[in-house]
């Protein structure tokens, strides 16, 4: 089943299948480590859900939410 990573809730895990947007915000995920084939698990969020906390290739990384929303995710349930 395939998920925006901005909809999990804490504690889900799964493998990132594509990254969305254009340009340098592309990029800049790129370069956090943010790339298909990815493992992930969503860590915390803060109380309104903006920003997310992951878990992603052996360190924990923020992402807003806006950007969370650009990846998508494979998850088995």
């Amino acid at each position: 089943m395939e998920v925006k990573l901005s909809d999990f809730k804490i504690g889900n895990e799964g493998v990132i299948k594509i990254v969305n947007g254009e340009g340098k915000l592309r990029r800049r995920l790129f370069d956090m480590g943010v790339t298909p084939g990815a493992h992930v698990k969503l860590i915390k969020k803060a109380p309104l859900g903006d920003p997310l906390e992951v878990y992603i290739r052996n360190y924990l990384l923020t992402l807003r939410k806006s950007e969370a929303a650009l990846v998508i995710m494979e998850v088995n349930e």
